[in-house]
Order: C-alpha cells, then structure tokens, then sequence
C-alpha cells in the first residue's frame, strides 16, 4: 500500500468517525463545496510557487494540493481506487488523442 492509500484510508475513517478534533471531519462537515474550495486554494498556492521555483515550498504545497484532492473525492464518495483505474485506462494513450476522446462522449 502506499502512503496516498493509507492517507486515503485515514480521510475515510476521519470521514465516518467526525468529532472536532479533526481538521479532515471538520473539513468534511462543511461539505463537498467547501472541500473543493479549499482544494482550489491550495491549488493556486502550489502554482505560485511552482512559478517562483522555490522547490522546497512547491513540494509542500504539492502534499497540501493531493491531502485536499483526496478530501474532495471522500467528500463526493470517489474512492482512490476509480481514480487509479481511470488513469490505467489512460495508461499508454498519447495525452492528446485522449483529450479528444472525451469530446466524442
């Protein structure tokens, strides 16, 4: 297993158990909305320091941008494990000939 399936497992259980001592229940209370929001701003936080190149900064905001990912999919009830297998369908077809697979949908 790996640390984004076990952090993905300590979101659902935080997600069942609530209780305010939890920034993930309480998160998670405020509901799917507010957990997208928060996904959106770490986000742009992790873009500007991408765009000042500070490495050091961007990894941080990088585990702030994908502990807020898997916080919005719990919030809508996406498991880790449907987003994996819709990147192995992907796995293998060129970037550009799957973006205009979707336009065909």
């Amino acid at each position: 297993m790996s640390i984004l399936h076990d952090l993905f497992d300590t979101i659902e259980a935080r997600k069942a158990e609530g209780g305010a001592e939890s920034w993930t229940a309480k998160l998670l209370s405020k509901g799917p909305e507010k957990c997208a929001e928060k996904f959106g701003e770490e986000a742009i936080e992790a873009i500007i320091e991408a765009i000042k190149g500070d490495k050091v900064a961007l990894t941080a905001e990088a585990a702030d941008v994908l502990y807020h990912l898997l916080v919005m999919l719990a919030a809508r009830d996406v498991s880790l494990e449907e987003v994996e297998a819709e990147l192995a369908k992907r796995s293998g077809v060129s970037g550009i000939t799957e973006k205009a697979s979707r336009g065909r949908s």
